[in-house]
């Protein structure tokens, strides 16, 4: 539960719409909810602004299922992350109306709604390769109820593709660029924006690349100044450290 279906809810028992005794079953699971394998956070959105969110990967598929049914019940919709094609067709067999991203590896419990928070993201790429962790970022800030724009394939090997997108950079509140490779997107564009921009190093590379170790090391070596880095292919993470600062952004204006 969030804010406001908070609200909406006592706001209803104020105006006798829902008895006391409903009101306190829907509440009654906060601040968790205790499966015994996992204890569901139903009071995060209320503490963070942002709900929990399934981590997939190495959870077996009828923990995921429960979990899924058990958010699902509170009529929000439900993010998992790190789902594998395999298991995501166990998954929906169990939620026909669920969506799955094969490509972002991602599962929404129900379509995403128009966004509802003022202020755009923007999400870049260096490369093609890079698009998978790019999409997981994308449907997280979407989910998070944030417009985002999307700019693909700009990276500094051919960098006169960057020069000519000032407009669509100075569009939004919070940039996020993914690049693997040597990671130097991100130091190019934290030089010639005013933004905040998160860094996602992805594990795109040859050998000496280490799995995406020498773009992380190159980000969080940049010499330009107002970059944060994330950890390795982690768009989730980089979409909820924007959702973060949007939210705050706007909720001073």
């Amino acid at each position: 539960m969030n804010e406001e279906t908070i609200r909406a809810l006592l706001e209803s028992v104020h105006q006798g719409s829902c008895s006391p005794d409903k009101a306190f079953h829907q509440l009654k699971d906060l601040p968790y909810e205790n499966l015994d394998f996992a204890r569901l956070d139903h009071h995060r959105a209320l503490r963070t602004g942002q709900a929990e969110v399934i981590f997939c990967q190495g959870k077996q598929p009828d923990h995921i299922i429960s979990i899924l049914k058990h958010l699902g019940e509170k009529d929000q919709n439900v993010l998992g992350t790190r789902l594998d094609p395999q298991t995501a067709e166990l998954i929906l067999a169990h939620f026909p109306d669920a969506i799955y991203d094969r490509l972002a590896r991602c599962l929404l419990l129900r379509p995403l709604s128009e966004p509802t928070i003022p202020g755009k993201i923007l999400i870049m790429t260096a490369g093609t390769a890079d698009l998978a962790v790019a999409q997981e970022a994308w449907l997280t800030a979407r989910y998070m109820g944030h417009d985002v724009d999307t700019l693909f394939d700009v990276g500094v090997a051919g960098i006169h593709r960057l020069l000519g997108q000032r407009e669509l950079m100075d569009q939004a509140e919070v940039i996020i660029v993914v690049a693997g490779m040597e990671g130097a997107l991100a130091s190019v564009v934290g030089g010639l924006v005013e933004q905040p921009v998160i860094a996602v190093p992805t594990s795109v590379g040859y050998g000496a690349h280490f799995q995406g170790l020498a773009a992380l090391l190159s980000m969080l070596n940049t010499c330009a100044s107002g970059i944060g880095v994330v950890n390795i292919d982690n768009g989730f993470g980089a979409a909820s450290l924007a959702s973060a600062i949007v939210r705050r952004i706007t909720r001073h204006q």
